[in-house]
């Protein structure tokens, strides 16, 4: 069965290709060639196989080119309708935020009167910050474009009204912020020194009484009284700050000795040091670290040439190894005045100066006050 099948097979071959013979002449020689069936019929498959592959690859590059093409148009009609989609809800958005403004504000003259009542509110509480360090530059209003129709130039008017606000809410707080910190590095609370600002009319009232009082709503109401109180605070921080001994008693010299327990220079036995030692060449002027009335000038045991300082609320400075004095007892001194020069007087190992702070008789490390008055200074 398998003989007979090969050899139809076979005879099938022999009559599509059947041996041929080729004859190259060249060079006056005559060559022959015999193509049989089966020469003939692997050179069919060989040139059968290649242009299957050249089909087959043609479509495929075809097909791809087509795919991507089409791939790109979706592309770009996709993106053309989201942005279209974009577009149309923003301007649902205005439309809708415009139908909302008209119906709570029933009118554009009520809306022009609510404007104008925060601009008379806004303009009391910007009042109370005229004086403030950098309050100017940080709170002035941006222009508002005078060609803009009517209804959008209230709007932006109201925009500029809050963004103001805010302002100010973060200045107060921030600069407030600052000074309380300052009292806390020098291990005081703040909140005890909070007081005795100028408070302005609008600071310690409530919000409700406050929008019944200005005509605004509630909310900026409240948030003209927030601005107000952290305000009226950082004035009476600032206030009080100023009587706290938070300068520095000399200027250029070097810490030679700081506060607490240390090796006594003179037995090298440990001993408590309540102050803070400042190297620094004789005669070197010693400064007033705050406000405040002169308690006490001469020679005391072991400080040698002495001056102290009676600033109020029971703060108290001394200074001591001085060469000479420049006030009197009882003399009122402000903040920085010179009240000496920098000796070498009582129980001391070199020209310096020996500064203490007290608070209601008890020393305190001045290196704190140091740190605070800087940070001070900063605001």
């Amino acid at each position: 069965m398998s003989k007979s099948l090969f050899k139809r097979v076979g005879e099938l071959a022999e009559s599509v290709f059947p041996e041929r013979h080729l004859y190259i002449r060249s060079g006056g020689e005559t060559h022959g060639h015999v193509l049989t069936t089966g020469k003939q019929a692997v050179l069919f498959l060989i040139v059968s196989a290649i242009l299957c592959w050249l089909l087959v690859s043609t479509s495929f590059a075809v097909f791809f080119t087509t795919t991507q093409g089409s791939s790109a148009e979706n592309q770009m009609r996709m993106m053309k309708a989201q942005s279209e989609r974009w577009i149309a809800d923003r301007q649902a958005r205005l439309d809708l935020a415009m139908q909302q403004a008209n119906a709570n504000t029933g009118s554009l003259e009520d809306l022009a009167n609510t404007v104008e009542k925060r601009h008379n509110a806004l303009a009391q509480v910007l009042k109370d910050f005229k004086g403030v360090p950098g309050a100017a530059a940080a709170l002035s209003p941006a222009p508002i474009d005078a060609n803009l129709p009517p209804v959008e130039r209230i709007y932006s008017i109201r925009a500029e009204q809050e963004r103001m606000i805010s302002q100010a809410e973060v200045f107060a707080k921030t600069r407030a912020e600052r000074l309380r910190l300052a009292f806390r590095l020098a291990g005081l609370n703040p909140a005890s020194f909070a007081g005795g600002g100028q408070a302005g009319p609008l600071a310690g009232k409530d919000a409700k009484a406050l929008s019944v009082i200005l005509g605004v709503d509630e909310d900026f109401a409240e948030r003209i009284s927030n601005a107000a109180n952290d305000l009226s605070d950082m004035r009476g921080l600032q206030r009080n700050s100023e009587r706290i001994p938070f300068g520095r008693p000399t200027i250029g010299t070097r810490t030679t000795s700081g506060f607490g327990v240390r090796f006594d220079p003179f037995n090298r036995t440990p001993r408590f040091h309540q102050g803070q030692d400042f190297s620094g060449a004789y005669l070197t002027p010693i400064y007033a670290t705050a406000p405040g009335v002169v308690a006490f000038v001469g020679v005391r045991s072991g400080y040698g040439n002495c001056v102290e300082i009676d600033h109020g609320n029971g703060f108290k400075t001394r200074y001591a190894h001085l060469a000479a004095f420049s006030v009197r007892a009882g003399q009122r001194v402000a903040v920085d005045q010179r009240i000496a020069s920098m000796g070498n007087s009582g129980r001391s190992t070199g020209t310096h100066l020996h500064y203490e702070v007290w608070i209601n008789s008890r020393p305190q490390n001045p290196a704190r006050f140091l740190k605070a008055g800087d940070y001070v200074q900063q605001n």
